[in-house]
């Protein structure tokens, strides 16, 4: 399946990104609406995997600076990614992969060293052969477990 990775410009690709993370986060998962959707949406870097035909396939986005710090460490040189998901007919094409490696050039191109993330237990080993590392201990976020891992740019 051919798709492009790109950073979401306009209302149209904001929305497509928004359908994904619904059924994956809101309706897979069960997160609560409220939860999903916050704040940092407005200023957040968004990136968008979009089929060929225009199928949005997945999404994630990058916090910069004051929105990422409380993320990070309160280390401004370090990014957040958040709210990667990919639609469950997408799943095992490498379109995650291809969103992080997106976030991560985004990422760079902003100056950034690093990448932080907080991933679901589960995913972990994704994360892992991407070239995140876990430190801290695990935590509760919208009901499931957590770890905090960064990535070196």
């Amino acid at each position: 399946m051919s798709y492009d990775v790109r950073e979401a410009v306009g209302q149209d690709d904001r929305d497509a990104c928004f359908a994904v993370r619904r059924e994956v986060f809101v309706v897979e998962q069960g997160v609560p609406r409220e939860l999903e959707y916050d704040a940092y949406d407005e200023t957040a870097v968004h990136l968008l995997a979009v089929r060929a035909d225009g199928v949005p396939l997945g999404t994630g986005r990058l916090l910069l600076g004051a929105d990422a710090v409380d993320k990070t460490g309160a280390d401004a040189s370090v990014g957040s990614l958040g709210r990667l998901a990919v639609a469950g007919a997408a799943r095992g094409l490498g379109v995650g992969a291809a969103l992080v490696r997106g976030i991560e050039e985004a990422a760079r191109e902003r100056g950034l060293t690093a990448v932080d993330l907080h991933a679901q237990t589960h995913a972990l080993g994704f994360y892992e052969r991407l070239g995140y590392v876990a430190y801290g201990p695990e935590f509760p976020d919208a009901g499931m477990p957590h770890r905090a891992m960064r990535r070196a740019l």
